[in-house]
């Protein structure tokens, strides 16, 4: 299920409408019941129309759907890697340092995107992956999963990873998004800040055994997702994630 909040200067009902519209469209996504939530005016912490909203998600797990299966990973296991929709929920700090910076408007056109204004495409809502992933979770197919937000791809995929074992991603596996490209070289960002900063394209990623990646493969896409294969677990000898080819990014 899931509890939602808004707190404002003033309620308006067309921002209300929308954000609850919003959250109900997550949730629908996500197989989530919008059970209730929380809506507080208070002027003197607010100002203007400025706005917070925050949420909160409660599930039940099946001990047999646990992950990360830690003690079954060995090297070998393959790195399965779900595309994003875009910067997703994380590195915002940075980006609008970046667009200040340039001297763009949220209302332009995305240097990036002739199709969408800057704010519309930075705005494009993450990606939820539960039912796809569900579907190969559910076949004891995945031993581990690793949601790309704060810290990108270099701080979160060891999570999911035991101490002996480390992630080994080649960056050009797949294509780097245009608006990271964009990003990468308006704010002149290095490519290890790239990667533990953004997503770079891949929002989900998924350890499988080697005999199960086309089935998994195969499963995702049916369902709407794309999927490359992205690296390798290896034996760990320092950093729990390696990130090979970073000057593809260049």
């Amino acid at each position: 299920m899931f509890l939602d909040y808004i707190g404002c200067s003033r309620l308006s009902l067309e921002t209300a409408a929308a954000f609850v519209s919003g959250v109900s469209e997550g949730c629908i996504l996500a197989n989530c019941a919008l059970v209730g939530g929380e809506t507080a005016e208070m002027p003197g912490m607010y100002q203007g129309d400025d706005f917070d909203a925050a949420g909160c998600a409660v599930g039940v797990m099946s001990g047999d759907n646990r992950l990360p299966r830690k003690e079954d990973m060995s090297e070998g296991d393959v790195l399965l890697g779900l595309a994003s929709n875009g910067v997703h929920s994380n590195g915002f700090s940075l980006v609008r340092r970046i667009i200040q910076r340039e001297s763009v408007s949220y209302q332009d056109t995305a240097p990036w995107d002739s199709s969408k204004s800057v704010g519309l495409s930075l705005l494009t809502p993450t990606r939820i992956y539960v039912r796809p992933l569900l579907q190969v979770i559910q076949k004891d197919l995945i031993l581990g999963l690793s949601h790309i937000t704060g810290g990108g791809l270099s701080e979160n995929i060891p999570r999911m990873l035991p101490l002996h074992l480390a992630a080994e991603v080649d960056v050009a596996s797949w294509q780097l998004p245009a608006i990271f490209k964009w990003l990468k070289q308006a704010g002149n960002v290095s490519v290890t800040e790239m990667g533990r900063t953004f997503n770079n394209g891949i929002g989900m990623v998924a350890v499988v055994r080697k005999n199960n990646v086309q089935q998994v493969t195969s499963e995702l896409e049916a369902l709407g997702e794309k999927v490359y294969t992205i690296g390798k677990l290896v034996s760990r000898t320092e950093d729990g994630c390696v990130l090979k080819n970073l000057e593809y990014w260049n």
